[in-house]
């Protein structure tokens, strides 16, 4: 479990490794130039000693920025407050960054869970949130985020339908799913990453598309798709037109038609407001029968 430490301010330190450095200088120099060198040595000894002991505990912090600290292999406390501070020189500070990560995943190519083959990729935006878990319950965090974020989109890719073409009665799907397929992900990724000590902030599909082997197949099909519907509307409002132009012929009383001139008048106007081109008119000199 993380646990913060606070440790001293570094600027005493410093100061105090500047004046044994010079003092080991000074007795270094006395040593040199009189006969009683014996103990001009042994100060100096002792102030050279002294400049690596207090120098070897000092540390600097930089802006979101930790230091997780042990101690012969056991673990001390982290460090997170930013400056230069001083800690015992025998601990041993392992530093980790707790600045927000992009990670831009790699396009994958899954089954989605009709069995189609599609390509899929996603943008995530992590940070470490618990630096005791990052530092020894995995075996290098940034390995792990990449592995297990590559994990989470292949279950949301085999768990969700492409679209609705093949799954008409589908609560979501990866195409028209939007924030809730990221919600999904993001929960995902926090479940598997929270071993880790690493706290997802935001998770988005990047790229979503058919396999290339399936593309053009899938791309008729909404085609035909699409046509279909449309002509469902068309031959609809065509109905809804001629039903009216009958109404309003007999309501008015322009023309008397019985049944096989309403029959001929039907046709002709589903063939005029059904046909993809212009009609061609065709005057007819005779009667209606003949």
């Amino acid at each position: 479990m993380e646990k913060i430490v606070k440790p001293m301010s570094g600027y005493l330190a410093f100061v105090l490794s500047i004046l044994t450095f010079l003092g080991c200088i000074y007795a270094f120099v006395q040593a040199a130039g009189k006969e009683d060198t014996g103990s001009w040595i042994a100060l100096a000894v002792v102030l050279f000693i002294a400049f690596i002991f207090i120098s070897k505990g000092i540390m600097i912090v930089n802006p979101n920025h930790s230091r997780v600290l042990t101690f012969f292999g056991k673990y001390v406390g982290s460090v997170k407050q930013n400056g230069l501070l001083w800690v015992n020189p025998l601990f041993r500070s392992q530093n980790i960054s707790l600045r927000s990560n992009n990670l831009n995943g790699q396009t994958l190519k899954v089954n989605d869970k009709m069995g189609n083959p599609i390509e899929i990729a996603a943008v995530i935006v992590w940070q470490v949130k618990d630096t005791y878990k990052a530092a020894f319950e995995v075996e290098g965090y940034n390995q792990y985020v990449q592995i297990q974020s590559e994990a989470a989109v292949r279950h949301l890719a085999t768990s969700c339908p492409y679209d609705r073409m093949e799954a008409e009665h589908a609560e979501i799907t990866l195409r028209d799913g939007g924030e809730k397929v990221n919600e999904l992900l993001e929960q995902e990724l926090n479940e598997r990453l929270f071993a880790a000590g690493i706290l997802v902030k935001e998770a988005r599909i990047s790229h979503l598309a058919y396999a290339p082997e399936i593309a053009g197949a899938m791309l008729q099909r909404q085609q035909a798709t699409a046509i279909v519907a449309a002509r469902s509307k068309i031959v609809e409002g065509a109905v809804g037109m001629v039903e009216m132009a009958l109404e309003q012929l007999s309501k008015k009383q322009i023309v008397e038609l019985d049944e096989e001139k309403k029959a001929a008048m039907v046709s002709n106007l589903m063939v005029v407001l059904c046909g993809e081109k212009a009609a061609t008119p065709v005057l007819n000199a005779g009667s209606l029968y003949h």
